[in-house]
């Protein structure tokens, strides 16, 4: 078996579960899918992509929330647009710093954010768990792929 069928074998499985889990705690599916799409995306396995994923998505509901929140304070529209080009600027700038350097999962956490009219309560556990579902589905896909490997366990010299 390829690894990405590994990959993709424990990515359907774990998408089934990871519904059933968002109905029975009340998060929202698609933000866990969006948590879940920020690990894959990310291209950096293991805890340290978790976090990063993590940061990331949460750095983007947080501007999210900044542009909502002011964007309400003055009644004109034009207002909106410029707070959303300063806010965007700092969603791209704030990669300078290594843990918030993956640009894609601040925009994903604020589009979740916007998505779900601002209801960060809602939005936040579902793309903590969504990124902790897409580590599972890749490390099993991985772990898979490895223990149905013909070579598996023998060591190359």
């Amino acid at each position: 078996m390829s690894l990405l069928i590994a990959i993709s074998l424990t990515t359907g499985i774990l998408s089934g579960i990871w519904g059933w889990v968002a109905v029975s705690l009340g998060l929202l599916s698609w933000g866990g899918f969006l948590g879940c799409t920020t690990y894959f995306a990310l291209q950096q396995d293991g805890i340290k992509g978790v976090g990063l994923s993590i940061a990331t998505n949460l750095s983007g509901v947080f501007w999210a929330m900044v542009i909502i929140k002011l964007s309400t304070l003055i009644n004109l529209e034009i207002v909106g647009y410029i707070i959303t080009a300063l806010v965007a600027f700092m969603m791209c700038a704030q990669a300078k710093k290594h843990w918030l350097n993956f640009i894609p999962g601040t925009f994903i956490g604020s589009c979740a954010t916007f998505a779900a009219a601002g209801n960060w309560q809602l939005v936040i556990p579902s793309l903590i768990v969504g990124v902790i579902f897409g580590y599972l589905m890749k490390t099993t896909g991985i772990w898979l792929h490895a223990k149905l490997s013909p070579n598996y366990g023998q060591i190359n010299n």
